[in-house]
């Protein structure tokens, strides 16, 4: 069976700031179906390498292609249609229902002086149907909990009726139930097959959804492969700088054990 072209494909990438290069040397493959976890301590360049992806920051080396072409060579309208970006929770504080919200996201598809048609209506509805927040409708945005704002980020995202989610942080200062919420909806939207590139401060979280990770530290690349084989914990004990004691208590507290009751 030939083997599945990559939606995204980053090859030898450097990326920074003009003055400023932040890491090298990054490649990977990401296809449909596919979640793929980037993580990496603070500075690491998780944020930027999210950006360079998105043609928001001119690579300094090497090259991302999106469906084989590179992205620099692709228009704004074309990479919404086939990348959507969720950011981390949001603090707006503008009073748009969900519907309204997710609305937001056919602008990649919307004339700047048109209205949302009745089709992009019904795809915005559907997106809030297929994460099962419908009732949120006509919610407003700020009156609703941080775990039901990033399903409506995520819903925002889906009405881009795009072939890949970037997601950053997505379960940052999320309860435990809606991190689990969230987590749930990712898998779900794998199995449908789309691509997801993940950033995550947790690898509890990459080794629950993602089948492959990228650890970045120190400017480069640290290991790339199956979840199961990056996600050590004297790999990330070396990238954290931390004993491979503390990584293995630290696991182990996020394990919960069935009670032993007193005889």
């Amino acid at each position: 069976m030939a083997k599945q072209a990559s939606i995204l494909s980053v090859r030898d990438l450097a990326i920074g700031y003009a003055n400023k290069r932040v890491a090298e040397g990054i490649s990977f493959e990401l296809e449909a179906g596919q979640v793929l976890c980037l993580l990496g301590p603070n500075g690491s360049g998780k944020s930027t390498l999210l950006k360079t992806v998105l043609a928001l920051l001119p690579s300094l080396g090497g090259s991302v292609q999106l469906l084989a072409k590179d992205v620099a060579q692709w228009r704004r309208r074309e990479i919404a249609q086939t990348l959507a970006f969720v950011p981390q929770q949001s603090s707006m504080s503008f009073s748009f229902s969900a519907l309204d919200m997710v609305l937001m996201g056919r602008s990649a598809y919307v004339n700047f002086f048109s209205s949302p048609s009745k089709a992009d209506r019904e795809i915005a509805a559907q997106s809030l149907e297929r994460l099962g927040i419908s009732h949120l409708a006509e919610r407003l945005f700020p009156q609703m909990s941080g775990g039901e704002q990033q399903l409506v980020l995520l819903a925002r995202a889906l009405a881009q009726q795009p072939q890949a989610l970037i997601l950053d942080e997505p379960t940052a200062s999320l309860d435990f139930a809606n991190q689990i919420l969230v987590l749930e909806q990712i898998q779900q939207l794998r199995q449908q097959g789309l691509a997801i590139l993940l950033c995550t401060h947790q690898p509890e979280h990459a080794a629950r959804v993602a089948d492959t990770a990228l650890l970045l530290a120190a400017g480069r690349p640290f290991a790339l492969g199956r979840s199961e084989d990056v996600l050590s914990v004297d790999n990330l004990a070396a990238v954290y700088g931390l004993e491979s004691a503390q990584v293995r208590d630290y696991l182990q507290s996020r394990l919960f054990k069935e009670p032993v009751l007193a005889p």
